[in-house]
């Protein structure tokens, strides 16, 4: 799947173009006033470096829509709405484990040495206090790992901070990174 970020005319907005392997091509609207870097692309980064597959792009890269998006071109399948349906009941708990993961390594990159909002807490002890926050398994991720995300996300940032609107961050979505498919039910 390939992601294409871009910076709008109206400020503080952005959108990413989802190219779906199946054909389909989906909008999705952000809305960033606040942060320097989107959020969706913060989502991109931190899932696909994580190795979360079931987050908000491994159920896209399923075949879910979310209601912030609309399809471009190609031919949903004919079963398309309640597929991701299935995908988004079934994948709720990993998209919130996304979410909070997100939010820690977004707040790491946004926040400045000088910043009020500066880390005082290591990004591994946020990460593993938002982990416990929706999951009871061991904390997965190491140090490095973390700092690894961290870095990816800044240097997109960096990109992202340059661009004008019509201007393009392309982000390359890994093909085994999907979320299953719930089977229908009969």
């Amino acid at each position: 799947m390939r992601l294409v970020f871009s910076p709008a005319a109206e400020a503080g907005r952005s959108r990413v173009v989802v190219h779906r392997r199946d054909g389909v091509t989906l909008e999705m609207r952000s809305y960033d006033r606040k942060f320097r870097v989107p959020h969706d692309l913060a989502h991109a980064v931190a899932e696909r470096e994580l190795q979360l597959s079931a987050g908000v792009f491994g159920c896209i890269a399923a075949g879910a829509v979310f209601s912030s998006m609309r399809v471009l071109t190609g031919s949903p399948r004919h079963d398309a709405t309640a597929r991701s349906a299935r995908i988004l009941k079934a994948g709720a708990r990993s998209i919130t484990l996304a979410e909070v993961l997100t939010g820690v390594l977004h707040d790491a990159v946004e926040a400045s040495p000088n910043s009020p909002r500066s880390p005082a807490v290591p990004l591994v002890n946020k990460a593993r206090e938002a982990w416990g926050s929706v999951e009871e398994r061991p904390f997965p991720y190491s140090e490095a790992t973390l700092a690894a995300a961290a870095d990816t996300l800044t240097a997109l940032a960096d990109c992202w901070s340059g661009l004008t609107p019509g201007e393009e961050l392309v982000f390359t979505w890994p093909p085994g990174l999907t979320a299953p498919v719930p089977a229908t039910r009969h």
